[in-house]
């Protein structure tokens, strides 16, 4: 018997199928609640590389729902440690990780790398920012989204619509594990099934995962989907930048206050609040870049800006502050 004797047997797999999953190179953004599951059977599994992107160390509180740490974990960076328990559990994959933020300035040079995309981040700015880049350069992203006890995952890109032509707009709701909880077989079971979707990919099952999104209610153990294949791409859209790729003569709005933010995202930038933009006569022959936090309510401002005719306007998520 050979570690992969259980799923050759497989028609879907095969001898053929196999050597597919061992030629493939998955980037995995997020190694928390939906990536640690995602990891484990993907390495499980025989994907040749796989690139673990993440920013983050592991928190006590964690281990609830990521299994691929202990408590002798606790302040170690979660790529490293997760690249170190998975080399444990197969040698033969190659893992690179990666301690670092995804953000659109790294963004395209990781996506044109892999073959696959998997969508394991916490943030709406990292998700629209990977959806983009996949979408540009036409590489499939298995996206998904856990809180509580639901949420749901989809197939964009890769030809199929993108992560915009189906939620054109982010959630209102600014909830999220730290401040409504979390389940750990919720996110856990949402995530296998996000590995799921990602080797139906690689190994081309019909009909393909790309261009479907699945809703998963484990608290009433209901399940839902619907096929998006039909989704127009927006018209127009504010895309996420970084800091590096602030230009020149961008007009800069801070959006946070100086107790949130004491030092603006640079030097040139003007302080307002999301409700002052519409008071404010902007120069349409420069682009505005609005930041805050978390990009929601540069989003919001974006669309507000977009009202009165400015469109050309650039976002920045800044979690430093």
């Amino acid at each position: 018997m050979t570690r992969y004797d259980r799923q050759m047997l497989l028609p879907e797999v095969g001898t053929a199928g196999q050597k597919r999953l061992l030629s493939a190179h998955v980037l995995v953004v997020g190694a928390g609640g939906l990536g640690c599951p995602v990891l484990q059977y993907l390495a499980g599994a025989g994907v040749g590389v796989i690139t673990i992107v993440d920013p983050d160390v592991i928190e006590e509180s964690n281990l609830h729902r990521q299994p691929l740490y202990s408590p002798a974990n606790v302040g170690e960076s979660k790529a490293y440690a997760a690249a170190a328990r998975l080399h444990g559990y197969n040698p033969e994959v190659e893992l690179r990780a990666l301690n670092i933020a995804l953000d659109p300035a790294n963004a395209g040079g990781l996506i044109a790398q892999a073959d696959i995309i998997v969508d394991a981040a916490d943030t709406f700015a990292a998700s629209y920012t990977l959806s983009d880049e996949c979408y540009q350069q036409s590489k499939p992203l298995i996206s998904a989204s856990a809180l509580g006890t639901s949420g749901y995952l989809g197939g964009f890109c890769g030809g199929a619509p993108s992560l915009r032509a189906v939620f054109p707009t982010p959630s209102t709701n600014s909830a999220n594990c730290a401040s409504a909880g979390v389940l750990g077989p919720s996110v856990g079971s949402i995530g296998a099934m996000q590995a799921q979707m990602t080797l139906a990919v690689l190994l081309g099952f019909s009909p393909s995962p790309l261009g479907r999104l699945t809703t998963v209610d484990l608290k009433g153990f209901e399940f839902g989907g619907f096929s998006f294949l039909n989704a127009k791409e927006p018209e127009w859209h504010a895309p996420f930048i970084s800091v590096s790729e602030l230009r020149q003569d961008d007009v800069v709005v801070e959006l946070r206050d100086a107790l949130e933010a004491p030092q603006p995202v640079c030097n040139t930038a003007l302080r307002l609040a999301p409700d002052e933009l519409d008071q404010h006569n902007f120069n349409p022959a420069h682009r505005i870049t609005l930041c805050c936090r978390t990009g929601l309510r540069a989003w919001r401002g974006a669309e507000a800006l977009a009202k009165q005719g400015y469109k050309d306007v650039a976002l920045i998520a800044d979690g430093s502050g």
